[in-house]
């Protein structure tokens, strides 16, 4: 009887989120690679030992052909062969209300494509994984989902534990095409758990009446004044003070009263953290050191957040992590076709 209720919800948790884990499972494993698809649709550079453009001067040019923009932040090549990348705003592309990205050249500062921001395949994809184009509906059915997918895993685990130590010990009497569906589950048991709980904990936020408010803020389109210091020069006695640290994005201060943040990472931070995104330091209107927000001296809870995020998208590792992630991030998807056959096979045998 116990098991029969259990059978149900598992079921019945199966079939409400399988299409939600097929989806998102297939546009999780492409998105793993979402910085090598962008740079498939980044202009090519012909890579050459002279010196680079300043970062002053990228700006300079932007300014110049946009005069009325919002410059809103800047991306740091890590290769020489990748260009520099702008995010800014400007009336004359969908009203100022979505920005534009553009790539200048590493070395002469020359603009050599413009798109709109997160036009990009990967961008597109982003999106759809985050709330499936449905705005806050999405966003809301994404941590509900994620719900009902923890619990088919743990109802599942309940139901077919007797078939773990099997088929972890590889016995024969195990591999059968009808224990396809349970073997590809206990494969990847703690991948689908880990991504189960941390795709939750990204979502939490849509279970609080915060994310109900009505949003009255209405952002207004500012020129951007030229910077009030040399930037170059002020992250050269940056590196000086924190020679581990380098700078990924760049996010201009919109007004005198601002700070200009270097978003980045030190050599020294754990393996887990993004190379892009775990320290911070703020810069004043003269290019001195205002504030830093070091991974590691940030509170607790603020930390597991951002391991939690980087352990969800597999951003921590090279080539071999994100195969990884791929390999088993597909397994969700298979979950979901099998898990469907088994029920519309015991269906038609019911009938």
């Amino acid at each position: 009887m116990k098991n029969r209720f259990l059978f149900n919800i598992h079921s019945i948790a199966g079939l409400a989120s399988g299409l939600f884990i097929l989806l998102m499972s297939l546009s999780g494993s492409v998105l793993i690679f979402h910085d090598e698809l962008d740079g498939l649709q980044q202009p090519y550079i012909s890579y050459s030992q002279s010196k680079k453009s300043s970062i002053d001067n990228c700006y300079f040019v932007i300014q110049k052909k946009y005069p009325n923009a919002q410059i809103s932040n800047c991306t740091i090549p890590g290769e020489g062969n990748q260009p520099v990348s702008f995010i800014i705003y400007d009336s004359s592309y969908k009203n100022g209300k979505a920005g534009i990205e553009l790539f200048l050249h590493p070395q002469t500062a020359t603009i050599l494509k413009t798109s709109g921001s997160g036009n990009s395949f990967a961008g597109w994809l982003s999106k759809f994984h985050r709330s499936f184009y449905l705005g806050k509906t999405g966003e809301w059915l994404l941590g509900c989902f994620a719900i009902i997918f923890l619990i088919s895993i743990i109802t599942g685990c309940i139901l077919y534990r007797k078939k773990i130590l099997p088929a972890l010990l590889f016995k024969k009497e195990i591999y059968k095409w009808n224990n396809l569906h349970q073997l590809i589950a206990v494969y990847a048991l703690i991948f689908n758990l880990m991504i189960a709980i941390t795709g939750f904990w990204m979502q939490r936020y849509v279970f609080k009446k915060e994310f109900y408010a009505t949003n009255k803020y209405t952002s207004v389109l500012k020129a951007s004044a030229p910077l009030p210091f040399k930037f170059d020069e002020a992250y050269v006695k940056l590196q000086n003070k924190y020679p581990d640290f380098t700078a990924s994005v760049i996010y201009f201060a919109q007004s005198n009263k601002g700070k200009t943040a270097l978003y980045g990472s030190r050599s020294s931070n754990a393996y887990i953290h993004s190379k892009k995104f775990a320290d911070v330091i703020f810069l004043d209107s003269t290019g001195n050191i205002a504030k830093i927000r070091f991974v590691n001296e940030i509170a607790v809870a603020d930390r597991y957040d951002i391991i939690n995020s980087q352990l969800h998208m597999g951003r921590f590792g090279g080539i071999g992590i994100k195969i990884i992630y791929l390999l088993f991030g597909l397994t969700g998807s298979l979950l979901s076709i099998t898990g469907f056959l088994l029920w519309y096979k015991r269906k038609k045998r019911n009938s």
